[in-house]
């Protein structure tokens, strides 16, 4: 076959086949396709689409371009994925209930991306646990705990990390069909059975319209069931944080807080249990989505989820005694700062992407890949839309590095959340449910 064969196809919107998508994702890993031809290829992507057998296609070549897992447990290998947002640590409260209702959760995870966390981050601010190990460490951790929470090895689907490293720097990360192909692919590496998606959507989210996550959520639930694997999506609101904290170690302590006290009253723990339950109906672990949801609240509230979460921990490295006390074994920044509400009134809305970089701007994030990062920083006690406000009222607690850096961030948070004379309309959390 030949690149630039291929390349016109998809510009003169000829439908590719199976075989040619396979040949030049073998290309793409291998190196053998140049990065001229495959910034050409997602160009063409980008301008004229790809049609739902090609996304397919696409999927499972960059899927089999590299190792692809396979498990043999007695009872369904299963996972989540969000498209990101802001306080969003309901990955760290899922995978240990799942396990602890029998599930096995081999979840590959990523790092932050522009304003949004990254799970791997906020677990890596646990002194000594790390997120790369090899596969058989990944094998052995989900074997013994049911979950392992981990980066994707360089194994794992080469070409769309290729792919991904090309469209970032030639404009083409705008493409709903190379969103869904580069997702999918590292998810389905991990030989799942089944897959719920959290697709966000909101001023915190990469989708910021409703629209806009609706043809993502219904691109990504076609095509992972059309690659086999069981898939649903929710579309949840992300106007505001999923938890009343951004920062990495500031989040893992919201979700102890969760697991170790009983605190499970709220958006946190609603949508880890929205997300468990439609995950268990999905993998045939359950028939009745109000029941498999409680049954996970159910886990966070007994023990049972934090057992397996300090399990995971400790197999990964970090303190075997963490779970009983985690609020001796996280960082904490040098400087603590509250800010209040400028006037009276009520909290009308939030700029969640302008909060989200405030808190990469204290050291919590990336600016440019291979950064290190600050676990300590970030916001905590973020107030929620519609609250009521004052001048003694608080709008977040600031960890800094410096009293500069709290300044900074000082002024970002006032900017970003608006206060009126009026309460907004309280939104769903979750705002549509994509399924076949």
């Amino acid at each position: 076959m030949d690149a630039r064969e291929l390349i016109a196809k998809l510009r003169d919107k000829q439908a590719l086949s199976p075989a040619e998508l396979t040949w030049f994702a073998a290309g793409l890993a291998s190196g053998a396709i140049s990065d001229a031809q495959a910034g050409a290829f997602a160009m063409a992507a980008v301008l004229n689409g790809m049609t739902d057998p090609e996304r397919v296609a696409l999927t499972l070549a960059m899927r089999d371009s590299g190792d692809v897992m396979q498990w043999d447990y007695p009872a369904p290998t299963i996972d989540k994925h969000s498209t990101g947002g802001i306080g969003d640590c309901v990955s760290l409260l899922l995978a240990p209930a799942l396990a602890a209702l029998g599930a096995y959760v081999p979840m590959v995870s990523g790092r932050g991306l522009g304003h949004t966390g990254g799970t791997l981050d906020k677990l890596e601010s646990i002194a000594g646990l790390k997120t790369e190990v090899s596969e058989d460490k990944f094998r052995d951790v989900v074997t013994e705990v049911g979950c392992a929470i981990v980066s994707a090895t360089g194994a794992i689907a080469p070409a769309d990390k290729r792919l991904y490293a090309i469209r970032d720097v030639t404009g083409t990360v705008e493409s709903i069909d190379l969103i869904t192909a580069s997702i999918l692919s590292k998810k389905l590496a991990a030989g799942l059975e089944a897959l719920v998606l959290d697709v966000k959507c909101g001023t915190g989210a990469f989708m910021s319209t409703v629209a806009e996550a609706q043809a993502l959520a219904q691109s990504l639930v076609k095509t992972a069931n059309g690659a086999g694997c069981k898939t649903s999506a929710l579309i949840t609101d992300m106007n505001q944080p999923c938890c009343p904290s951004l920062g990495n170690a500031l989040e893992i302590m919201e979700v102890m807080k969760a697991l170790t006290s009983g605190e499970v009253d709220n958006d946190l723990c609603d949508l880890t249990c929205a997300l468990g339950g439609e995950l268990m109906v999905l993998s045939g672990m359950s028939d009745d989505i109000d029941a498999a949801s409680w049954a996970v609240r159910d886990t966070l509230t007994d023990g049972s989820a934090a057992e397996r979460f300090g399990q995971m921990v400790s197999a990964l490295g970090g303190p075997k005694d963490f779970v009983d006390n985690w609020r001796d074994r996280l960082p904490a920044a040098p400087v603590v700062r509250d800010v209040t509400a400028p006037r009276s009134g009520f909290v009308a809305a939030m700029d969640g992407k302008a909060m989200g970089m405030a808190v990469v701007h204290l050291g919590g994030g990336r600016m440019k890949g291979g950064e290190r990062i600050d676990p300590a920083v970030g916001l905590s006690n973020v107030c929620a839309l519609g609250e009521p406000t004052g001048q003694d009222v608080l709008i977040a607690t600031i960890h800094a590095r410096s009293p500069e850096d709290a300044d900074a961030a000082e002024a970002a948070l006032l900017s970003a959340v608006s206060i009126a004379d009026v309460a907004p309309k309280k939104s769903e959390l979750v705002l549509e449910k994509v399924s076949v």
